[in-house]
């Protein structure tokens, strides 16, 4: 089995011991994203609204690194602060995905880094490996 790690300026560089994502046995798995200005390194101090975007763009950048696009997406995982934040995120969510539509688990948890709304993770099958 082969694994390669992937990297873009064009998302936030790990912060941690881990990679961006992982390309493995034809699949694309990517860290949790926060809302994390890639130049800047600074939170979107936004809404949830504002965060989901930031997080979607910076997977975006992400997917665009490895050959992808949001129709490769086949599963996703949203961990939110509070589930009172669900619409607005699902909102934002289901413009950027439009018709795409992987599996998908939602999660409100207890915390998350640097006390953001939203995380997003993905995993997406690479064309052709």
């Amino acid at each position: 089995m082969s694994i390669e790690t992937l990297h873009t300026d064009h998302a936030p560089k790990a912060i941690g011991p881990y990679a961006q994502a992982v390309r493995a046995n034809g699949f694309l798995f990517t860290a949790g994203q926060i809302p994390l200005h890639p130049v800047t390194m600074e939170i979107e101090t936004g809404d949830v609204s504002a965060q989901t975007e930031l997080v979607l763009s910076n997977l975006a950048a992400v997917l665009a690194e490895a050959g992808v696009t949001w129709a490769e997406v086949v599963k996703t995982t949203v961990f939110l602060r509070t589930m009172d934040d669900f619409a607005a995120m699902n909102a934002v969510y289901a413009r950027v995905f439009g018709d795409a539509r992987p599996a998908r688990s939602t999660v409100a948890v207890a915390g998350l880094p640097r006390n953001v709304s939203v995380e997003i993770e993905l995993v997406a099958a690479l064309p052709g490996r």
